[in-house]
């Protein structure tokens, strides 16, 4: 057999180094996650999608600039509703990266249609707080009161964790409350009560400090009935995983608990 030319036989050597170094380049070297990317200091950075309770409004925002500041080139887009409606925005397909929820209920829901990717991290704890008028019209000074005939008085619709709170503290109390308006979300319920709509609403005691002097609030022992955990955790179909081990690793650390507790949310 003749040999084969000189030019060929290194044209046939270069190409099956260049074959090599591709699949070793491809087995060392890890995928990154579409949409997101990697920093120069190997920071992440990227685009995160956060769904979020309602009442972690103002922590939640609190937070997202921190992280971005943390991480430059990273973007965290929030979108707040009651948990139960964001259960069910995720459920058919809308983008999310992270969901906190502000009950167990609902992140539970997620986590049987397999739509989570791993476990859940309890971050939190809440409870309710009666809200009225700065001037308190109707005089209300006791969950009990709420009950009262004539009383405008504006809860959270029952599949939402504050609703869900409301008649388990019902049924500790053996009370019934006849309420004028059932709103989709905590935030809701305040908005009915800093426009003097309702003469009372129940939210969390963080949504009446964050509410500032627009509102009233009434403490009530009977709370402690109906304490709500929050859950956080990575969405199963969320593109950017390693944004959003990040951005819950701040959630549930030491800073993420300082914002937290200023608000006046507990520790779970």
């Amino acid at each position: 057999m003749r040999s084969a030319p000189k030019s060929f036989a290194a044209f046939f050597l270069a190409a099956a180094m260049s074959v090599g170094l591709v699949g070793c380049a491809s087995a060392g070297s890890p995928a990154t996650p579409s949409g997101s990317t990697s920093s120069e200091a190997g920071k992440p950075s990227g685009t995160l999608t956060v769904f979020a309770a309602a009442s972690l409004k103002s922590t939640f925002t609190k937070l997202a600039g921190e992280f971005e500041a943390k991480n430059p080139g990273t973007k965290v887009t929030l979108n707040f509703a009651g948990s139960s409606d964001l259960v069910t925005q995720i459920s058919q397909g809308a983008p999310a990266d992270v969901f906190a929820s502000a009950d167990t209920k609902n992140m539970t829901k997620l986590a049987d249609a397999k739509l989570l990717d791993g476990g859940a991290t309890n971050f939190a704890t809440n409870v309710l707080e009666i809200a009225v008028p700065p001037a308190n019209p109707a005089n209300i000074g006791s969950f009990a009161d709420l009950a009262k005939q004539g009383t405008k008085v504006v809860v959270c619709a029952p599949q939402v964790p504050c609703g869900a709170a409301t008649e388990t503290v019902e049924k500790a109390t053996g009370t019934t409350l006849n309420p004028v308006s059932e709103e989709s979300s905590v935030t809701d319920v305040l908005g009915k009560v800093t426009s003097q709509e309702a003469d009372a609403g129940l939210v969390y005691v963080t949504d009446v400090k964050a509410a500032g002097d627009k509102v009233r609030g009434i403490p009530f022992p009977e709370s402690d009935k109906a304490v709500n955990t929050y859950p956080i955790a990575t969405v199963g179909a969320g593109k950017n995983k390693e944004l959003a081990q990040a951005f819950i690793a701040l959630v549930t650390g030491s800073e993420g608990r300082k914002v937290l507790n200023d608000a006046g949310f507990g520790t779970p």
